[in-house]
């Protein structure tokens, strides 16, 4: 279990350190900005749709290694899904982090994301990870109003 332990810190920690996708996309079809007040994390998400796809989405801000982690790999894995699929994964990935998504031996099908299940042990945490998350699903809803993750 410390092996997958350290393997997830790893992929957790090389994002922090290496963010992808971290800039602004000009001409952006939708913004949205987001903030928890607990511990200073902000982010900025931009999205590019087409077709009702998300075509480019990318983030700029601050925060601890589990938000810039969180909204590095949620850049990557939001890339080619529709409104609807974007939406269903913002929702599989907040039951992971919140622990409604119990364990059933078979994984989340999250992926790489599955990286945060552990981030439920941490109720402190959980706003840092789903900060990116919440603020995406703003943008993508086309909210013109600041998140700030209370949950």
């Amino acid at each position: 279990m410390s092996d997958l332990r350290d393997l997830y810190q790893e992929l957790i920690l090389d994002h922090n350190n290496r963010p992808r996708n971290k800039g602004r996309i000009e001409g952006a079809d939708r913004v949205a900005k987001g903030h928890n007040p607990l511990c200073g994390d902000h982010v900025t998400v931009y999205v590019k749709l087409k077709d009702g796809v998300v075509e480019d989405v990318t983030f700029e801000g601050s925060g601890c290694a589990i938000s810039t982690a969180s909204a590095s790999l949620m850049t990557e894995s939001l890339r080619g899904k529709t409104l609807e699929e974007a939406k269903a994964l913002f929702a599989k990935f907040h039951g992971l982090v919140t622990g409604e998504v119990a364990e059933n031996g078979q994984g989340s099908g999250l992926g790489k994301l599955e990286v945060f299940s552990n981030v439920c042990q941490y109720p402190a945490r959980v706003k840092c990870a789903t900060l990116a998350w919440h603020t995406i699903r703003a943008a993508l809803e086309d909210k013109d109003e600041p998140v700030v993750t209370t949950e």
